[in-house]
């Protein structure tokens, strides 16, 4: 266990391995066949790994071992087996091999791994003609032999190492991938923030509705793991509406050892996935999300119809699907300990006709717990400032919290960030808010007849005053300074005279 690799030293091999891409593929196409890379070495190392450990101990009954690796976490035929596939590298044809090695993966783990390569081809045209694709294949094969990238868990020894090499990727993938990378990731720090704030127990459900690579909804069940001892005592729900988004979901669950999720591929909107027994919404204690921000054509087609019912208080408008995703959420939330957090633009805060009278009927209810303004460029994709809302089924009381978090963060070029930790940006955030008091210039508690009085409209600056008053400028003191300093300049200037005499000038 001496060369126990170092979390930097994996980082930087797997970031290495985009190399043989660049200048040749985007991004937002390579990220998909390096991540997939990433989970077939992953696989093939533990295969490996624990069939060696068998082979000294029972070296002489291949067929006990056999029978032994048939209950292995993933099983993994021969011909999928990365080294298989790194053995034939010279060869023509990387792109098939690949593409039936995943096939055979998938058909032997299919109650894990139903569909999870379907939308990945590494024999696709993507990669250029024939000759180019072989290369570029080749040398992603020989990156990934790298002695640094040997996931052996008897060398790693922490499955989090392979966790956070992908989380790693996925967060440098949306960093470069521009207004894309809102459809994948959202900042670790918001998701952090989000979590905290969520405080999910042993025992509950979490769910996110538009999951994205699977990382906020990670993100509550560690929240668990570091309260309870480590516990694995939770289940994770989630829905994604885009295919190799989906697979990336798979694929970080399986890898930070969340054996313990459903996530399922569709269009939360148009046909929601996560049903109960009954084939009704399915109730979750957590539920948190990123929606896609003002999304166009969300689905009001159907929304009038909706067999479930969740657009009762109103259809949002139909190109601004914002309170689509904040109503179906309302839905799932399990009565009594339901609890959610959402992100959304600051235009759902305010804006008005059907959009306003859903804001005033929530709030009505009593669900409304809390209003969040975060700072600028925080998200992938999008300079504009967004917030987060809090509602809970049952609440301590009946006001809102409004807590305006937007000029405190750490600034940076293209992205801004909060700072997580003690004394930091989030635990401030996560303070105020379990505190539930107003605090001058910066949060205040709404009681509801103000939220009335300002018909509903929950802009933070109504309610949290952050100006600052100048101070009072002292004349007389200003201008006796300034007679000060002209009586300073005349005696410099008299003794420049002096010494340019003195030069003769």
């Amino acid at each position: 266990m001496n060369d126990q690799i170092k979390q930097g030293e994996v980082n930087k091999s797997v970031w290495a391995a985009c190399d043989t891409f660049r200048g040749t593929v985007s991004a937002d196409v390579y990220k998909d066949y390096v991540l997939t890379m990433l989970f077939l070495k992953y696989l093939s190392d533990v295969w490996q790994d624990h069939y060696d450990e068998y082979k000294k101990q029972y070296g002489d009954t291949p067929e006990l071992i056999d029978e032994l690796m048939t209950n292995e976490r993933f099983v993994l035929p021969d011909s999928a087996n990365f080294t298989t596939l790194y053995k034939a590298r010279h060869e023509p044809g990387n792109g098939e091999r690949i593409d039936k090695a995943l096939h055979a993966i998938e058909e032997a783990n299919v109650g894990k791994l139903r569909d999870v390569f379907q939308d990945i081809s590494f024999n696709s045209n993507k990669l250029g003609e024939e000759k180019q694709k072989n290369d570029i294949l080749r040398h992603l094969l020989e990156d990934f032999s790298r002695p640094e990238l040997n996931m052996r868990p008897s060398r790693i020894g922490n499955l989090d190492v392979i966790g956070n090499a992908y989380e790693f990727l996925i967060k440098n993938f949306a960093a470069d991938a521009g207004r894309k990378a809102g459809e994948f990731y959202t900042p670790p720090e918001v998701s952090e923030l989000m979590a905290e704030i969520m405080d999910m127990a042993e025992g509950e459900e979490a769910c996110d509705p538009t999951c994205g690579s699977g990382s906020l909804l990670m993100k509550c069940g560690r929240r668990v793991q570091a309260k309870f001892g480590g516990s694995k005592k939770y289940a994770l729900y989630g829905q994604e509406s885009i295919g190799s988004t989906w697979a990336l979901a798979k694929m970080n669950m399986f890898l930070h050892g969340e054996d313990n999720h459903r996530i399922e591929w569709g269009d939360t909107i148009r046909n929601p996935k996560l049903l109960d027994a009954e084939n009704r919404l399915k109730h979750f204690d957590v539920v948190v999300a990123n929606p896609p921000f003002s999304l166009d054509k969300w689905g009001v087609d159907t929304a009038e119809n909706d067999r479930f019912g969740r657009f009762r208080r109103g259809v949002p408008p139909k190109t601004k699907g914002d309170y689509a995703f904040i109503l179906h959420m309302i839905e799932t939330m399990r009565p009594r300990t339901g609890r959610m957090a959402v992100v959304a633009p600051h235009g759902v805060l305010f804006r008005g006709s059907s959009e306003g009278k859903i804001r005033q009927k929530l709030i009505e209810e009593n669900l409304l717990e809390a209003v969040i303004g975060l700072p600028e460029k925080l998200f992938y994709g999008t300079g504009i400032p967004a917030c987060i809302l809090i509602f809970r089924k049952t609440k301590a009381d009946d006001k809102v919290l409004f807590i305006d978090a937007s000029r405190e963060f750490k600034s940076g070029k293209n992205q801004n960030q909060l700072t997580t930790g003690p004394g930091s940006h989030v635990s401030k955030i996560v303070e105020t808010y379990r505190k539930r008091e107003s605090v001058d210039k910066y949060a205040y508690l709404a009681r509801p007849e103000e939220l009335a009085e300002n018909d509903y409209n929950l802009n933070i600056p109504r309610y949290v005053d952050t100006f600052e008053e100048e101070e009072e400028i002292d004349l007389v003191a200003v201008r006796a300074e300034r007679w000060k300093l002209k009586a300073d300049l005349a005696a410099l200037e008299e003794k420049m005279d002096g010494y340019l005499k003195e030069l003769g000038y």
